[in-house]
């Protein structure tokens, strides 16, 4: 009814003395009371014909004499011209039987009209004018639908506009989101195709919505949440016991969305983007097509590597690998993952490990081959005495990364997914589908052989004495270490927005390659606060000198309004300083807020304490002495400052971004998981060379066993350096740093296994002989 007093004095231009003849008559008087739908009456197609019409009739109805003209003669847009609200709003009216003469009427609900997507600005900047602060109802407010309107099943490019009376002296609601305690799609008893939303509330909600309903039967109650309309049920009877159905022409997407903002309701903060990426298309094909070729080359290296060591062995262990790849993306597929670039590069990366188990399994045969053992035999026992190590070694793969799934966000966590996935599948093709190929070649009689002649004695007959040279292992870390240390305290690390918030532009000279400090000192004096001083930005070339990473912190701790689009304002900003530098592109963008850093910098840490936690415990879980899990802590701790020490020092120095971001951390997480492996098949070794009770002192059977598994680490190590090439000279630019992160990994890891854990192994275990205690 205020909104009647509104239009016709504000839209029609007419005294409320007026409201009670033409236009104003029939609408107080609506004619349809029967209407039961939850947003509006229906969600049919008003054609824009019938609106124009309605629009017109009730402007014709405008008749005064004096300073009110006739506008039954005027043009459309003369009449546009007067009333310019008209121009993008189409009033939610209908026309009463009889056509003219029966007048027009408010369709139920508290929807007041429509407007295109494209007018919603303009149509906000008209209803902020100051004229209508004395004319708008201080209980009256205007409130946009949460997305355009579905006509005849078939989404439209209108939102409508929603009038909404305000109950309390603060302008909260009358029932406020946190009585609710359930709400969830489901489907009329009575007719199975309607989709409904039943929403459940506490003691208190049911007495204050047995109130609420009770006094407004017959009208529309809203459901808000962020100053957003995302349903406007009509009130059919008092509802006593909190219980409701919400009923009404959804689709069941949208009734589960509605169930979900109902839930929503009861958070206490409001929704802000804390962190968001834009990426262009151009930049988008440009990482499929480097992703792809990455993919490719990976694969086909290795596939020729394990043909060229292992001979036809090889070959069966390429057919594992090819099954491994296709029920790797098959579970993706049936999952519904996103294909980012990290999840390429867990993709690409676990064809690597998941050579592992067959490199496992393949140098454990070439051992009992060497021993004389018949080639059956050598299989049977060579398959069964690899099991544990290639349980262990996935097991702990496993666990790091579960660490990443649940403390990492966005591309990080799908890196995780797919890592999981890629875990179990590995596993599976290694032992099964591995040995039914192989048994499938043996019952056939056809020659399978293992080896080379070049490769059939690879690192066999080896006798390096690791345990001897451990103090020279231990200066050798020290010193590395120190001067990551002194690094990391001069000249830190090179963070990205995650760790410390801000805008990030991915800039794309189009016409020449600028200076970078040119384009930094621009846009600073574009972007200053609000002391008037320079933001100057960081500015850092990625690919070649055309294309640039544009990192700012101006305006982060601003927070955008209706009126005041803070994002907006900041990339129009920067883009005006690049305009004076001459042509360009922006590419892609990503904003995260200071807020969003500090929970990444907690979460990171916390990833990387608790999985070493976690691996100690697992090793002294399996392996039954402290000592063995100690050698792991300390050799995974080794690798992480390793790797933090030298992308300190070698940030700026090498030709291609090191920053310390989420790919950065999943890249730490993944050395790790890749060290643990490398120091259980060590481990395992070992065990099972102090279990024979054999008389030798234990330095000397444990240098046996590392020099026994040399040949798999050396191997392994090999295999996923040869992926790990492949993405680093063919993949996207945005992951080298990543994929540096990794190459060192793989050196270090293997360099910790070998001369950290260990050593620490021998140095704490004392000088026993017999190992005879360790549980089997």
């Amino acid at each position: 009814e205020q909104a009647n007093k509104v239009l016709a004095s504000v839209l029609y231009n007419i005294t409320e003395e007026d409201t009670t003849k033409g236009i104003d008559t029939s609408m107080v008087a609506p004619e349809d009371t029967s209407a039961t739908a939850t947003t509006v009456k229906a969600k049919e197609d008003t054609t824009k014909t019938e609106e124009d019409s309605a629009s017109k009739s009730l402007l014709s109805g405008n008749d005064k004499a004096g300073t009110k003209a006739d506008t039954s003669a005027k043009s459309r847009e003369e009449q546009l011209k007067e009333n310019p609200l008209f121009r993008y709003l189409q009033l939610a009216v209908r026309q009463a039987e009889g056509g003219k003469k029966g007048g027009y009427y408010w369709e139920n609900g508290s929807r007041l009209g429509m407007c295109q997507l494209q007018d919603t600005n303009a149509l906000n900047t008209l209803l902020r004018n100051r004229a209508l602060a004395n004319v708008f109802p201080p209980d009256m407010k205007l409130l946009w639908g949460a997305k355009p309107e579905v006509f005849n099943e078939q989404p439209s490019n209108y939102l409508s506009l929603y009038v909404i009376k305000i109950t309390s002296r603060d302008g909260s609601p009358a029932l406020e989101g946190k009585y609710v305690t359930d709400a969830r799609q489901d489907f009329d008893p009575v007719n199975a195709n309607k989709v409904t939303v039943n929403m459940q509330m506490d003691n208190q909600g049911a007495d204050i919505w047995a109130r609420l309903t009770r006094a407004n039967k017959g009208r529309a109650i809203a459901i808000v949440l962020d100053d957003v309309v995302y349903s406007a049920p009509m009130v059919e009877n008092e509802i006593p016991n909190g219980s409701s159905v919400i009923s009404g022409s959804f689709t069941i997407d949208e009734a589960t969305d509605l169930a979900n903002i109902l839930k929503a309701g009861s958070l206490p903060a409001r929704a802000q983007i804390v962190d968001e990426a834009l990426v262009g298309p151009t930049l988008g094909a440009e990482n499929i097509q480097s992703g792809a070729v990455s993919f490719i080359a990976a694969f086909i290296l290795i596939l020729l590597y394990m043909i060229l060591f292992y001979n036809k062995a090889g070959l069966v262990a390429n057919i594992a690998l090819l099954a491994n790849v296709f029920f790797l993306v098959g579970a993706l597929a049936s999952v519904g993952a996103t294909l980012t670039l990290p999840g390429i590069a867990g993709i690409v990366l676990t064809m690597g490990m998941a050579v592992d188990g067959n490199v496992l399994i393949y140098e454990r045969i070439k051992e009992l081959l060497r021993d004389g053992k018949p080639l059956k035999t050598a299989i049977d026992e060579g398959f069964r005495g690899s099991y544990a190590t290639i349980i262990d070694a996935n097991v702990t793969n496993l666990l790091i990364a579960i660490v990443l799934g649940v403390f990492g966000t966005g591309p990080i966590r799908g890196f995780a997914v797919t890592l999981i996935i890629g875990i179990f599948t590995s596993v599976f093709c290694s032992i099964f589908i591995t040995r039914l190929v192989i048994t499938w070649f043996t019952e056939r009689k056809k020659n399978l052989t293992f080896s080379f002649k070049w490769s059939e004695k690879f690192l066999s007959d080896t006798n390096f004495d690791f345990v001897k040279r451990r103090k020279i292992y231990y200066a050798i870390s020290g010193l590395i270490i120190i001067a990551g240390f002194t690094s990391l305290a001069v000249r830190s690390l090179d963070y990205g927005v995650e760790f410390t918030g801000g805008r990030t532009y991915i800039v794309n000279f189009i016409d020449k390659a600028h200076d970078f400090d040119k384009v930094r000192e621009v846009i600073g004096n574009e972007c200053k606060d609000a002391d008037g001083k320079p933001v100057y930005p960081e500015v850092k070339m990625i690919e070649n000198k055309f294309k640039a990473k544009v990192t700012t912190k101006y305006m982060i701790n601003e927070i955008s309004t209706k009126e005041n689009n803070i994002d907006s304002l900041v990339e129009k900003t920067v883009e005006r300083g690049l305009d004076k530098i001459g042509a360009n592109r922006i590419e892609a963008s990503r904003k995260i807020d200071p807020v969003i850093s500090a929970a990444f910098v907690k979460s990171a840490f916390i990833s990387v304490v608790l999985s070493i936690i976690i691996m100690f415990l697992y090793i002294l879980l399996r392996f039954q002495k402290w000592q063995y899990g100690l050698g792991t802590a300390v050799a995974l701790l080794h690798d992480v400052i390793f790797v933090l020490g030298l992308y300190s020092l070698l940030y700026g120095i090498l030709p291609f971004t090191m920053e310390v971001d989420q790919a950065f951390i999943a890249a730490i997480l993944t050395i790790m998981g890749y060290s643990i492996n490398d120091t259980v098949v060590v481990f395992d070794r070992i065990r099972e060379y102090l279990r024979m009770g054999r008389k030798e002192s234990q330095e000397v059977l444990i240098n046996e066993a590392l020099n026994s598994t040399l040949s798999r680490t050396v191997n392994n190590s090999i295999t996923i350096a040869v992926v790990l090439f492949a993405i680093f000279f063919f993949g996207p630019e945005s992951i080298k740093g990543f994929t540096f992160a990794l190459m060192v990994g793989v050196v270090v890891g293997t360099y910790s296994s070998v001369c950290i854990a260990t050593p620490i192994l021998v140095d704490f275990q004392g000088k026993k002989k017999d190992e005879a205690a360790i549980k089997k």
